[in-house]
């Protein structure tokens, strides 16, 4: 599976951004796609997953009623609106998959359960 991470930027805060992850190489129809974001001297963090079969979704605590990720399945491509963006929100997003499965309450930020990921892309936010 190859994952292509595009859309960051440089925007005010109170702006909004649309994150875009093209995927090609699935080899089933069930997967899920999660987006992360690593700050500087932070660790990586799980922002937002959705499955492909229901676009069942989860966001991470920091982003839910800003963010919204949505699945374009005929063009195998996963958004992220990023809306009333804070500098907080600075990172490095990295979009992830796995195949076979669906994000999960317990697990849907847990790095280590995505084997695929793309090479990330930048958001800043001036205050």
């Amino acid at each position: 599976v190859q994952l292509q991470a595009s859309g960051g930027g440089l925007v005010q805060a109170g702006g909004s951004l649309r994150l875009s992850c093209a995927a090609s190489g699935f080899t089933f129809d069930r997967y899920a796609i999660a987006w992360f974001r690593q700050a500087p001297g932070k660790e990586r963090e799980g922002v937002s997953c959705i499955s492909s079969d229901d676009g069942d979704t989860y966001y991470g605590d920091s982003v839910k009623g800003r963010f919204t990720v949505s699945n374009d399945n005929a063009k195998n491509t996963v958004h992220l609106q990023m809306n009333n963006l804070k500098p907080e929100d600075t990172a490095v997003y990295y979009c992830a998959a796995e195949e076979l499965v669906r994000c999960a309450r317990s697990s849907w930020n847990v790095r280590s359960r995505f084997a695929s990921w793309g090479q990330g892309t930048l958001v800043t936010v001036s205050s």
